[in-house]
């Protein structure tokens, strides 16, 4: 189904926070929508999606196509809902799902708990076939993915303890993005994204890792070290984005995202060393113009 916006070479940073924690007034979890020669693909799916896809002014039931980088609560958790929800809006051409190993058993999840419903709604509402509507397929580096003209390319991160993780790149006719999901620094990263229009990083300020975890209810150094090993630090952010001669770097799955005594000009700092191109430091309902401007 066709986008029909009147900006559709755009990226919108839907949520930015990085982990699946919410507070009053803190940021959503991951979610990003790339609207590209009009067709709608979203990425990631945590908490707070569906109405970030909503308030960027595009109706459910018209993307195209959803991919999962890995199967953390904060990048999948509203997957199911989402997608229940277009069905509940109208939507009658499938929505094909492309994620990671794993993926089968979270869907199956979803529709043996919502089967009452779905049946229901299928009977008595006369809405079309649930199961029929969104196809899985898995990410593999052996294999893009064309969705229409849109060429999604995968490539394994290092995000430990999972298996099964990735960045993506993302071509379309005329502009590329490349997001590097969740992952600690790879040098094969600037490679992945070289030359791209668009390098959406993870990133994180390591001194402020220690208060993060405490806010997050740490009661042992288990989920600092995790956080320590699974992710990159602003600053190689930074390096890859130089290295691979990006036209813009965007900061996304901020850690912290929710500390009052981190700004923006701490994020520009970790970065001004190593990156003098344009930068995002990302915020939910960012909307990054390809074609220029924010």
């Amino acid at each position: 189904m066709k986008d029909q916006s009147p900006t559709p070479q755009t990226v919108t940073l839907l949520g930015t926070k990085g982990g699946p924690a919410i507070r009053p007034g803190t940021p959503m979890p991951s979610a990003t929508l790339l609207r590209l020669d009009g067709q709608a693909l979203l990425v990631d799916a945590g908490l707070g999606a569906a109405a970030g896809v909503v308030r960027a002014g595009l109706p459910l039931e018209a993307l195209d196509a959803v991919v999962i980088t890995h199967l953390h609560s904060d990048h999948v958790l509203e997957l199911g809902p989402l997608l229940h929800t277009a069905w509940t809006g109208g939507l009658t051409h499938p929505i094909p799902i492309f994620g990671p190993p794993g993926i089968e058993t979270y869907w199956q999840g979803f529709l043996d708990s919502m089967a009452l419903d779905i049946e229901t709604r299928m009977e008595d509402e006369g809405r079309p076939d649930f199961y029929e509507l969104f196809p899985l397929a898995h990410l593999s580096e052996a294999r893009a993915v064309d969705i229409d003209g849109i060429v999604v390319s995968a490539m394994a991160n290092h995000h430990p303890p999972l298996d099964h993780s990735f960045a993506l790149r993302i071509d379309a006719a005329q502009h590329s993005v490349v997001l590097s999901g969740d992952t600690a620094p790879l040098e094969t990263m600037a490679a992945f994204a070289q030359g791209c229009d668009l390098l959406v990083h993870e990133a994180m300020l390591p001194d402020a890792m220690q208060a993060l975890a405490v806010r997050a209810g740490a009661t042992d150094d288990r989920l600092l070290a995790h956080l320590m090993r699974s992710h990159t630090p602003a600053a190689a952010a930074g390096r890859i984005a130089a290295a691979a001669d990006v036209g813009a770097l965007a900061l996304n799955h901020l850690l912290p995202a929710d500390d009052p005594t981190v700004t923006e000009d701490d994020w520009h700092a970790a970065i001004a060393p190593h990156y003098d191109g344009p930068l995002f430091i990302g915020h939910d309902g960012m909307v990054i113009d390809l074609t220029g401007g924010v």
